[in-house]
């Protein structure tokens, strides 16, 4: 009986108190364009979808509207140049995203016209677009009845409906549960009622059942368990890995830089000559230099793995001509459209270089 109270009446609650309460963000429609029946812009949905990706909203905010300022469409950030893209990107991380950002508006242009696709099952064939933005896409721009479940989404119905098997392995069930959960009405304003209940009143810690609109209908609360649900298997231990940046500057202040192979991590990202990142590095520095080591190692957490790098520095002149990497004038450089990584030796150096 209760699931079938809690699939019947939770879209009903959840809407109405999202007409009342949905958090304003830039790649939103207004309430008011909603009552006349505009659509989002898929572009602008599909652009926060993948900023929001293991980021939050408060980071993505700036981001956003950089990105649409300096690309208001679709076809302009297809025409865009890799390297100014990537530069924008920095400090979100995940730089993949940033390639894979590219390569989906080039085919969108290319190959649909400058139109997203409007289905599911069609965006899922773009480039970079996996099962969860694809869902996102569909249900908020085109209010397809697509199921979106991202962390937020698998706490709301986990509580909901009491699952106490551990995350990973539930996740099946919470997509099964989180689908007889979507309406066929308003399906892209449910998903986002959803995202926006468990970022402000269903939160990880010290949830606000008192609040919830769905708090009439959740099993965990009935039960004095919300607080603990959705449960989770420990995760293992992250290795560490080790290696050395060479950060070098030339007489005339210029200073060297490679651009990361495409693939792996950073990849196509600006940054400074290195080793191989493993348990046991080998030297790898751009040219023969007095390289000394910067009293400070940089230490950075990626999502499998600890990195400690030792950062060496070294005084080049003009005539300087490194195997790896090129020189770029110091006036044009400029740290922050480095990665947060590159960012951080660069911090570690810069007080130790002339």
């Amino acid at each position: 009986m209760r699931d079938g109270m809690v699939d019947h009446g939770a879209a009903a609650l959840l809407l109405a108190w999202y007409d009342r309460h949905a958090r304003v963000m830039p790649w939103r429609s207004s309430p008011a364009d909603r009552a006349a029946g505009e659509r989002p812009d898929p572009y602008r949905v599909w652009l926060s979808e993948v900023m929001l990706q293991q980021t939050t909203v408060a980071a993505v905010r700036a981001y956003f509207r950089r990105f649409t300022e300096r690309w208001p469409t679709v076809a302009d950030l297809a025409a865009a140049t890799d390297a100014d893209v990537m530069a924008e990107w920095a400090g979100l991380g995940y730089y993949a995203r940033a390639r894979n950002l590219l390569k989906c508006a080039r085919a969108v242009v290319a190959d649909h016209g400058g139109e997203f696709p409007c289905t599911e099952a069609g965006l899922r064939t773009l480039p970079g677009i996996g099962p969860y933005t694809a869902a996102a896409v569909a249900a908020i721009a085109f209010d397809e009845p697509a199921v979106v479940v991202d962390g937020n989404v698998e706490r709301v119905v986990a509580r909901l409906h009491a699952v106490q098997a551990p995350l990973p392995a539930s996740k099946p069930a919470l997509v099964t549960l989180a689908a007889a959960l979507t309406p066929a009405e308003r399906p892209g304003d449910f998903a986002q009622a959803m995202m926006d209940l468990g970022a402000t009143i269903c939160t990880p810690r010290k949830p606000a059942c008192g609040i919830c609109p769905l708090s009439p209908l959740c099993a965990a609360r009935a039960a004095g368990i919300a607080a603990d649900l959705p449960r989770k298997s420990p995760k293992p231990a992250k290795p560490t890995r080790r290696g050395i940046a060479y950060v070098a500057v030339r007489a005339d202040g210029a200073v060297l830089l490679e651009t990361r192979p495409a693939k792996g991590l950073l990849g196509g990202m600006l940054g400074f000559p290195g080793s191989d990142w493993s348990q046991d590095p080998v030297p790898a520095p751009p040219l023969d230099a007095g390289w000394t080591p910067a009293p400070s190692a940089v230490r950075h957490t990626f999502t499998h793995f600890h990195l400690d790098l030792t950062v060496h520095l070294a005084t080049l002149p003009r005539s300087a001509a490194p195997a790896r990497g090129s020189f770029m004038p110091r006036a044009e450089f400029r740290p922050g459209d480095l990665p947060t990584l590159m960012l951080k030796v660069w911090q570690a150096a810069e007080p130790h270089l002339p």
